[in-house]
C-alpha cells in the first residue's frame, strides 16, 4: 500500500468548509494502481476501535473545464464535505478520483471530456454509446481498483464493505455492485439522472444490473433532480423481484435542477440520518 504525504490543499478544504470533526483524522494521500495508470484517492479512518465498515465513494462525471456547469476543481470540495461525514460515523472512507479527473488528472482520459467531445463530433447517439462503454471498461476497472485497495486496508472489515456513487458514479456503483457479490450494500444518489431519459441503451444495462445485484440498494434523489426516473424504475424492478432495497424522493433543494441533483454535497443534512440507518441495517 502507497500512503503519501496530505496534500495541504484538501486540508484547508476540511478546515473551512468546518467538515473535520474533533473525532475525524485529515484523510491519507493513497496511490492505487488500475492497469498501467496511478491513481490517486483519499482514505480517511474513524477514530473507533477496528476493524472498521468502509465506503467505497464513485464520484459523478467532471470535465476538465466546464465554465458552464461545476468546475472540474469543485470535485476536491466533494471530497472534502463527505469523506469526514462517514468517518464520523465510524467508516472508513475512500474517495478515489477516477482517471483524468481531480488529483488524478494527467492520468488517462477524463470520461466527461470523452462524453463532450463525442457528443460534438456524433450527437447524442455517439456520446451514449460512449457513456455505456465507459461504464463497463476504463471507469469500472478503476472502480475496481479502488474497491480491491480498500478491502486491503488494514482494519477494514472487508466483509462490512457499501459502495456509494452520485450522478454518473451511481450508474457506475450499480455496474460494479453486480460485478462484485461481496459488497454489502450500495446506495445510488441521483446515478443516470441527467442520461437516463435520453438513452435506453443505458436504461436496460442499469435495469439489467439490479436484476442481478444481491446487496441492498437506497436510490435517492431530490424531487428537482434533473429525472427521479432512474430510481423509480430501478426500484421498481427490484419490487418485482422480491430484492432488497429502498427509494427516497426528497423535497426539491435550492432553485435549480442542478442543485437537485447534488443534493450528495451540497445538502447532507437531507440524507446523513436515512444513509446511515441503512447502512447500520444492511
Amino acid at each position: 500500500m502507497k500512503i503519501a504525504k496530505t496534500i495541504p490543499t484538501l486540508v484547508a478544504l476540511l478546515v473551512l468548509r468546518g467538515a473535520c470533526s474533533a473525532q475525524a483524522q485529515s484523510p491519507d494521500t493513497v496511490l492505487i494502481r488500475s492497469g498501467e495508470l496511478t491513481l490517486t484517492a483519499l482514505l480517511w479512518r474513524p477514530a473507533v476501535p477496528r476493524p472498521w465498515p468502509a465506503v467505497f465513494f464513485n464520484h459523478g462525471s467532471w470535465p476538465t473545464n466546464n465554465a458552464g456547469g461545476r468546475q472540474a476543481h469543485e470535485v476536491l470540495d466533494q471530497a472534502a464535505s463527505l469523506g469526514p461525514v462517514f468517518a464520523r460515523h465510524g467508516y472508513v472512507c475512500l474517495f478515489l478520483f477516477r482517471r483524468g479527473v481531480g488529483l488524478s488528472t494527467g492520468q488517462g482520459s477524463n470520461a466527461a471530456d470523452i462524453l463532450d467531445r463525442e457528443l460534438a463530433a456524433g450527437g447524442l447517439t455517439a456520446r451514449n454509446r460512449a457513456r455505456l462503454e465507459l461504464l463497463q471498461t476504463t471507469e469500472l476497472h478503476d472502480a475496481q481498483a479502488g474497491l480491491a485497495f480498500l478491502r486491503g486496508v488494514p482494519g477494514v472489515d472487508p466483509g462490512r464493505v457499501a459502495v456509494v456513487g452520485h450522478s454518473f458514479g451511481g450508474a457506475l456503483t450499480l455496474l460494479l455492485v453486480e460485478r462484485d457479490s461481496a459488497v454489502r450494500a450500495a446506495i445510488d444518489f441521483a446515478g443516470a439522472a441527467g442520461s437516463w431519459d435520453a438513452s435506453p441503451e443505458l436504461r436496460e444495462r442499469l435495469l439489467e444490473a439490479v436484476r442481478i445485484i444481491p446487496a441492498s440498494v437506497l436510490f435517492i434523489h431530490a424531487l428537482n433532480d434533473y429525472s427521479v426516473s432512474p430510481g423509480t424504475a430501478l426500484a421498481a424492478e427490484m419490487t418485482r423481484l422480491g430484492k432488497p432495497h429502498r427509494l427516497i424522493v426528497y423535497p426539491p433543494f435550492g432553485s435549480t435542477t442542478s442543485q437537485g441533483h447534488n443534493i450528495v454535497d451540497l445538502n447532507i443534512t437531507s440524507w446523513e440520518s436515512d444513509v446511515f440507518a441503512f447502512l447500520a441495517g444492511s
